[in-house]
């Protein structure tokens, strides 16, 4: 029996490692005596909200989770879809926020790490990265140091490993100042044959350690970082950050899929969140079984390590398998050839029991699935905030908006602000051609992947925008995913699959949890409205600083279907003379936009509406036009409205447009809203008749909006902008205000 602590010590030291006490009483229920201090360590993490998402787990029962695609769900490392022909596609998306706002460049980039290798772990070879990123506003010092580093360490990370980063989003906002958010997504290829999970089996068989050594670097991070709220302490958890190699990961990438494809592992699992404490007992939870492992035999990077240390440490690039003994000669001798240590650290039980042992004395016994599976599902209380009330009363028709002689300018200032702005100077510094499978670059709507040997490729979009959840969270959930299926659509892809980053305050809060339960039925019922499963994803709670929470963002990353790769759409505009339409009709909505953030500094109104029949509508049109090979160029209104739509066409071309559209509503709003369900298109003269015949069947409302050519944007008499000055206005402005200018 491991030694137990002291009766007086032992709930101390559960309080301060994040258990409450009545869930301390019931590990001492659950082992019928008090626990030792690796096992109090053990229970601490794989209880902490970022582990057990005790807080959500009922909620996230609402989402759908299968689909004729899909070939892996919620569980395992990564979700899998189906894409035809053998192939398959793993995919996901998690948060590494609290280690990103103390150590920036460290935390980014071992947040592409950890999801990188969730996506092997599946056995299928990462082929793509994607980020969402969030801060305060470049106005200050600390939030530039925050951004630069977070994105140089995406870069730098992904860069040496050689996955590209084919695209995200950033946002900035004075919600997320003292909370930025990293949200990371990586993409994997694979043969569906080879699809792995990690689930120990086969009593006898050994636990083999592969990769890094293992060190103090992020013990605790699941529990000291994830899972509690920020403070003016937060600089002294700079030991919690992980601390990242990415050349020993690509290491890792072609040992682990040489192991998988020669069939030498029953199971493998990544080390990430809680080290080799979750991936041990997920593993044995999943397959019924116990582990027996010995601390003494895990290769160490600092002197003197205690048992517990080694358990919960977070060290990176390291990964957990199980095999046969017969093959573990075989198995080795592949871990040398890449230059990666291996060891055996255990075995597989038949008991059921999770047992540690520092040598031949036991630390730490156990029920697996304990670990895994029995931390306490809380029901949390649920408050409407009371801010709903002001923000949402907030008249948007009273705003004294730029006449018709100001839209130039104020064009010019939209496309100049931070949320609108070009992110060339962040994607430049991104490897995103490597492996030569991009297709469509960075700064389109979607990046689109081609799956080689096939015809078929992917499009991939991640999006969410915060200022419209905090308005009002279930139809701001909802714009997330509409955006990102549009976002798909114009690529040529057909949405098949999200995963999800639900980043959000202190769920202990009834109206914190108030605002996550709204964006989860929102994202459900959108999701169930485009028969689009959630396959992964990752809840991010406590994103609070000095007691006020980010706003609620709940980003999703959406995979479409491409089956024709030659038929994949961008968004510059294309040839003098093409007909330029719009797909959808634009309303009064400039609740939570840019032009209303601009005018005076607020954010208030109602977000859009979004009729989720329509929005299928519109992007099936855009699709199937796509499809048939009549659609030069294609690209939704979003931020900005149908104004900067129409900008970023033009700049992306490098062509102008001249727009005659009717409009009964002020230009300002017929410009600026940002109405949803919108989509701008562009066709030969001759095909606009296919397009508009497309449209009319699938009862979708367009508007020819113009003809592309010229060297300006010119609509109507009030509006005149040579390309050039948009552009000079575009491109510029993020790496200006990176620099404090």
């Amino acid at each position: 029996m491991p030694q137990m602590l002291d009766a007086e010590l032992a709930p101390k030291l559960a309080v301060e490692l994040g258990l409450k006490l009545d869930e301390y009483e019931k590990i001492v229920e659950i082992l019928g005596r008090r626990p030792s201090v690796t096992e109090l360590y053990m229970y601490s993490l794989m209880w902490s909200e970022h582990c057990s998402y005790k807080h959500s787990r009922k909620a996230l029962k609402m989402f759908p989770t299968a689909g004729e695609h899909v070939l892996q769900g919620p569980g395992e490392n990564a979700g899998v879809i189906s894409v035809g022909d053998g192939w398959a596609v793993a995919f996901k998306m998690e948060s590494h926020n609290h280690p990103s706002a103390i150590e920036p460049y460290q935390g980014a980039a071992t947040g592409v790490g950890g999801i990188i290798r969730d996506i092997f772990t599946m056995g299928a070879r990462p082929i793509a990265s994607l980020d969402s990123l969030r801060f305060g506003t470049l106005d200050k010092a600390r939030q530039r140091y925050l951004f630069e580093g977070a994105v140089a360490g995406i870069g730098g990370y992904g860069n040496c490993l050689g996955v590209p980063t084919v695209g995200g989003e950033v946002y900035f906002d004075e919600a997320y100042e003292g909370n930025c958010l990293i949200n990371a997504m990586s993409v994997g290829l694979m043969r569906e044959e080879n699809l792995t999970r990690a689930t120990a089996s086969g009593v006898g068989n050994l636990i083999l350690l592969i990769g890094s050594t293992t060190g103090r670097d992020g013990i605790g991070g699941a529990s000291t970082l994830a899972s509690q709220e920020f403070d003016e302490k937060a600089e002294d958890k700079r030991p919690s950050v992980q601390v990242g190699d990415p050349f020993e990961e690509k290491l890792l990438i072609e040992a682990c899929l040489e192991l998988l494809d020669a069939k030498l592992l029953v199971a493998l699992g990544d080390l990430g969140a809680a080290g080799l404490t979750s991936s041990a007992s997920e593993m044995a939870s999943r397959g019924g079984v116990g582990l027996d492992i010995d601390v003494t035999k895990v290769p160490q990077r600092e002197e003197n390590m205690r048992a517990f240390e080694i358990m919960v440490s977070e060290s990176q690039e390291r990964m957990l398998a199980v095999l046969e003994p017969e093959k573990l000669e075989a198995a080795q001798a592949v871990c040398t050839k890449w230059g990666l240590r291996s060891t055996v650290i255990g075995t597989v039980t038949d008991t059921g029991h999770f047992v540690v042992r520092e040598g031949e004395t036991i630390v730490a016994d156990m029920p697996a699935s304990t670990l895994a599976d029995d931390a306490p599902i809380y029901d949390p209380a649920m408050e409407r905030p009371a801010y709903l009330d002001e923000v949402q009363s907030f008249d948007t028709r009273s705003v004294t908006l730029p006449s018709d002689d100001e839209l130039g300018d104020m064009l010019l200032k939209l496309l100049a602000s931070p949320n609108i702005c070009s992110r060339r100077w962040i994607w430049e510094q991104y490897d995103h051609q490597v492996m030569l499978n991009t297709v469509v670059l960075p700064g389109s709507d979607a990046a689109v992947l081609r799956i080689k040997g096939t015809n078929r490729a992917i499009a991939v979009s991640t999006d969410c925008n915060g200022r419209y959840c905090y308005l009002e969270p279930y139809l701001g959930a909802q714009i997330a995913f509409v955006e990102a299926a549009r976002n798909v659509a114009c690529a040529g892809g057909r949405p098949v699959a999200i995963t999800d980053c639900l980043n959000f305050g202190n769920p202990e809060k009834p109206e914190v949890f108030w605002t996550f339960y709204q964006a989860v039925r929102g994202l459900s019922d959108a999701c169930k409205a485009f028969d689009v499963p959630v396959i992964s994803g990752n809840v991010s709670f406590y994103n609070e600083s000095f007691g006020q929470p980010i706003y609620p963002t709940p980003t999703v990353g959406l995979v479409g279907l491409l089956q024709n790769v030659s038929r994949h759409t961008t968004a510059g505009f294309k040839d003098e003379g093409d007909a330029i339409i719009m797909l959808g009709e634009t309303r009064h909505d400039l609740g939570g936009s840019e032009l209303l953030k601009l005018i005076d500094g607020s954010v208030g109104g109602m977000p859009p509406t979004v009729d989720l029949w329509r929005e299928q509508q519109v992007c099936e049109a855009v699709i199937c036009s796509i499809e048939m090979g009549i659609v030069k160029s294609a690209h939704d209104c979003s931020e900005g409205g149908l104004g900067v739509t129409l900008a970023e066409c033009c700049i992306a071309g490098d062509i102008g447009a001249n727009i005659v559209f009717q409009s009964r509503m002020r230009r300002a709003v017929s410009l600026f809203s940002e109405s949803q369900g919108r989509i701008v298109v562009t066709t030969a003269v001759e095909d606009a008749t296919v397009v508009m015949t497309m449209a009319d069947r699938l009862r979708v409302p367009y508007e020819v909006l113009g003809q592309v050519g010229g060297d300006s944007l010119s609509i109507h008499d009030v509006l005149d902008v040579p390309v050039s000055e948009l552009r000079e206005a575009h491109e510029p402005t993020l790496e200006r205000l990176v620099h404090g200018e």
